[in-house]
């Protein structure tokens, strides 16, 4: 699981997670003028509460992240986790805005007495805060560029060395030599990664573009997909936040970049990206 593909959005929702916990072991109900040695039920004590707004909260909370975190997205019943989660914290914040109206499920409309009804407690309001939060967070987070910023910013390249000193790291790190094939050294004005062409008898040397293109490192601010080079559309790597790639073309506004395994593809959305 990778920890920097976590958005400010998914902040947010293990933030109202936690908040829902801690109000589970809060009242259910409030009582006006009860004497403080009566202990009233907590969430976990109440099971329509405990199922259908704690459970179900925490639950949804952990597919939203769990989903962002994996290298590919998971498919349950043809939806993917996320999609399960963010539907089970919508329905939490409504099964706790149920129970707000209504604590103890009708039973004040029996009989005499009704105004001795108790009214919802502490842990009851604070857990539809909760729920609240999380289902709009949720929600929102595919919408808002701001809730997609990444929640743990990648690292800062390393400074640069002194001449003749070494990289400190390999593939991968801003600093670290891209690796070619044998014999494949570019020359000057020649991009990466082509072969050094001959020129013909007689024929005048061609000369570089006024503007070259230089490889370097850059990392992206929010998972994004990697194209085919052949222009199908396929889709054959996913740049994670975090890491750092290599950028050894540019096409119009895209780039063509290397994965750590050698997959070369086609950023075609590059807003955001941070160059090593």
């Amino acid at each position: 699981m990778n920890i920097r593909s976590l958005t400010r959005g998914d902040g947010v929702v293990i933030g109202a997670a936690v908040v829902l916990f801690i109000a589970s072991f809060l009242d259910n109900y409030s009582y006006d003028g009860l004497p403080d040695s009566v202990d009233l039920p907590n969430l976990w004590e109440s099971g329509p509460v405990l199922l259908g707004v704690v459970l179900a909260g925490i639950i949804g909370a952990a597919l939203i992240v769990v989903s962002r975190g994996l290298p590919q997205p998971r498919k349950i019943a043809g939806l993917e986790l996320g999609a399960f989660g963010v539907a089970f914290a919508v329905f939490a914040a409504w099964s706790a805005l149920g129970n707000i109206i209504d604590p103890i499920g009708g039973l004040d409309n029996i009989g005499e007495g009704s105004d001795r009804s108790p009214d919802a407690g502490m842990g009851l309001i604070l857990a539809l805060i909760a729920t609240l939060v999380m289902a709009a967070a949720a929600i929102a987070t595919p919408l808002v560029p701001a809730l997609q910023a990444s929640l743990v910013p990648a690292p800062k390249p390393p400074a640069p060395q002194p001449y003749g000193a070494q990289p400190p790291g390999g593939y991968g790190y801003p600093g670290a030599q891209p690796q070619q094939p044998y014999a494949a050294q570019p020359q000057p004005g020649q991009p990466y990664g082509q072969q050094p062409q001959p020129a013909a008898q007689g024929a005048p040397a061609a000369q570089p573009p006024a503007a070259d293109f230089s490889p370097f490192w850059f990392a992206v601010p929010v998972t994004r997909p990697l194209f085919a080079e052949d222009g199908s559309g396929g889709q054959i790597a996913e740049l994670a936040p975090g890491t750092w790639y290599l950028a050894v073309e540019q096409r119009g506004a895209a780039l063509v970049a290397q994965t750590q395994d050698g997959r070369r593809g086609v950023l075609q959305d590059t807003s955001g990206i941070q160059r090593g």
